[in-house]
């Protein structure tokens, strides 16, 4: 369900709520080893997460990426529709063109409603929340 790309941002974003703050900001060289992404590809998908206020960046010697309060409020979906748009968590499992209510295609029925209350959970957690949940010992993520 998830692309490639949307699982390395979720796995970016949820290192910087863990590990940085706005006086401890991480570089992409210190960040692509313990999420195991390449480096040129996280790179770009944090500067696509910061033009979208998903993360913040500041350049510099001092620079790097880290999360804010604000930043932490945001929700997972924010996190997917900034990397993949809405276009995978809408799409047909058959990836028919033409798959919608009026026209369904056999799975239409069985996967809709389970795809409505994935996105509406996804709209509800926060990366704070999840973050949280990782420190706890109560969800696992190596990073």
């Amino acid at each position: 369900m998830f692309s490639n790309s949307v699982k390395y941002a979720l796995k970016a974003v949820l290192y910087l709520a863990i590990h940085s703050s706005e006086d401890k900001k991480i570089m992409v060289k210190e960040l692509n080893k313990p999420i195991n992404v390449p480096k040129a590809y996280i790179a770009k998908l944090l500067q696509e997460l910061s033009k979208q206020n998903i993360i913040s960046s500041t350049r510099g010697i001092k620079g790097g990426f880290y999360l804010t309060k604000e930043n932490s409020k945001q929700n997972l979906m924010n996190v997917i529709y900034a990397i993949d748009g809405d276009y995978r968590m809408k799409s047909c499992m058959l990836s028919l063109s033409h798959c919608n209510q009026n026209k369904p295609c056999p799975l239409h029925h069985i996967v809709s409603p389970m795809r409505d209350k994935l996105i509406e959970a996804f709209n509800k957690k926060t990366i704070k929340e999840l973050s949280l949940e990782i420190e706890k010992g109560i969800t696992f993520l190596p990073i």
